[in-house]
């Protein structure tokens, strides 16, 4: 039991630095979108596309960045852009084409001084290693490489769906209505 405890002890500690004021704000901007597009790289990138299922379940408009039915995103719009690490070359491009097209940029990322965060109009700092800061003194977790903020992506992402659900009187039978019956 000793790893798994130091695991979840280690997600408890990042949830305990996380700043809820600012996943309200993520929220109240979600809520509002005409429609949202994520996207995410590598291990993140699962995690996203797992919130925009569930954000599709309430009902909202939602797509996964580089899915062939993604839509363009323009004014009223809200790109949600996960980066642990603060830069990756493909995220800053993508924020910069949502940027040009005036839609918000959302921004959730471990190191708010990174590249990207510049483009945002909002971003919730999820303070957890990430693999910007994986090795030598820097290193503060047992889980490898970003797996600490891949994983409290996934725990943050459920309870911002509980929050949506919340906030737009959504059920979960709404959301068991929409769920895809091609299984």
């Amino acid at each position: 039991m000793g790893k798994y405890q130091t695991a979840l002890d280690e997600l408890g500690g990042v949830f305990a630095r996380l700043d809820d004021s600012q996943v309200d704000r993520a929220i109240t901007m979600i809520a509002a979108a005409n429609k949202v597009v994520v996207f995410g790289g590598g291990r993140e990138r699962l995690q996203i596309m797992g919130f925009a299922m569930r954000m599709f379940h309430m009902g909202l408009g939602a797509a996964v960045e580089g899915d062939m039915t993604t839509p363009a995103v323009g004014k009223g719009d809200l790109f949600i852009v996960t980066c642990g690490p603060g830069y990756i070359s493909t995220a800053l491009a993508l924020m910069e084409v949502a940027k040009s097209a005036s839609a918000e940029i959302l921004f959730i990322t471990a190191q708010p001084e990174g590249r990207c965060a510049a483009l945002a109009d909002h971003i919730v700092l999820l303070p957890a290693q990430t693999m910007a800061d994986d090795q030598g003194a820097a290193k503060t977790s047992v889980l490898p490489m970003g797996s600490l903020f891949e994983g409290a992506l996934f725990v943050l992402f459920e309870v911002m769906v509980l929050k949506l659900k919340d906030r737009l009187g959504i059920t979960a039978d709404d959301m068991r209505a929409r769920h895809t019956n091609l299984e």
